[in-house]
């Protein structure tokens, strides 16, 4: 397979940008990697390693010479990162990054690299985990990767994205940016913060946290566990640069909540019976798609 870059460089080395370098190295052996992360405890673990063919302890000294950057960090310091590298970056280099907020991140990056070709992406894709060690090369495979390009972003230059994210085993969709974040609001925003503020009640508890509560979770509360362990720097980012569609999709599910708090209240079986069988196949269909796992207890290894 032909590479779409030849030097690529990652700012940001943990999950998603690790497992990028991993996904690169199998995929596109013929590609340079260039890694830098604002940590140097981050850096040394890299070298340590052997993420990349290089990492750099500057981001400008990542950047020069790539005719790719993909950033890798936090959404909330996408135009920071981007003012940094913007006199080492070479005028024909492709930057995209990995963000989960799309409108935020075409503005920050527009704003910091003025004249610069932008096509940013999101990885539909991630662990609760976090760091330069968790990240694995087939994170990306059989998952979704969506492209925001701006309104005139030239056609080879998403192409040459997409490519990449195609060859680490993506399925590539392009989307408007108001319209992704839109999406994403309900799909991944929202379940984050519905996990957070759940897991928080239950701390709350603290009559019964310790003797109860934590002993005696069940499934459902350790799946929210799970959501709840993500990185915290991350998801308050995402929530504050994508705050207009949280929240509108945070009051749609208070107005379904009290419904169905309605219902329970007057005892109206047959509206929580519909509600619950329409939901159930939600899931079927999610996983018909392949985007989880149809096998029992999702797929958990039990050795």
């Amino acid at each position: 397979m032909s590479a779409p870059f030849d030097r690529l460089a990652i700012i940001g080395l943990g999950l998603i940008g690790s497992s990028l370098a991993r996904g690169v190295r199998a995929a596109l052996p013929g590609v340079t990697l260039v890694g830098y992360d604002a940590d140097p405890a981050v850096r040394a673990t890299a070298r340590r390693i052997g993420l990349a063919d290089t990492i750099a302890d500057l981001p400008g000294e990542a950047v020069r010479g790539c005719d790719g950057v993909i950033l890798c960090v936090p959404v909330g310091a996408m135009g920071s990162v981007a003012a940094e590298i913007a006199a080492d970056l070479d005028p024909a280099a492709i930057v995209s990054d990995v963000g989960s907020c799309k409108a935020s991140v075409v503005d920050a990056l527009q704003a910091a690299l003025p004249g610069a070709v932008i096509v940013p992406a999101h990885p539909v894709a991630g662990t609760e985990r976090s760091g330069p060690e968790a990240g694995f090369a087939t994170l990306f495979r059989q998952r979704w990767c969506i492209l925001t390009p701006p309104e005139g972003t030239d056609p080879a230059a998403v192409d040459r994205v997409a490519a990449l994210w195609r060859a680490l085993g993506s399925d590539v969709e392009i989307m408007a940016p108001d319209h992704h974040d839109r999406v994403l609001a309900v799909t991944s925003h929202l379940p984050h913060l519905i996990a957070y503020t759940i897991v928080g009640t239950a701390s709350d508890l603290e009559e019964i946290t310790q003797s109860e509560v934590i002993k005696f979770s069940a499934g459902g509360f350790r799946d929210f566990t799970r959501i709840a362990a993500s990185d915290p720097v991350m998801w308050r980012d995402v929530f504050l640069a994508n705050r207009e569609a949280v929240l509108e999709m945070l009051q749609r599910f208070s107005e379904d909540l009290s419904a169905l708090q309605r219902a329970i209240r007057w005892g109206e079986g047959d509206a929580l019976f519909d509600r619950f069988t329409a939901t159930r196949a939600i899931r079927r269909s999610i996983v018909e798609q392949g985007q989880d796992d149809a096998r029992e207890d999702f797929g958990r290894s039990h050795d």
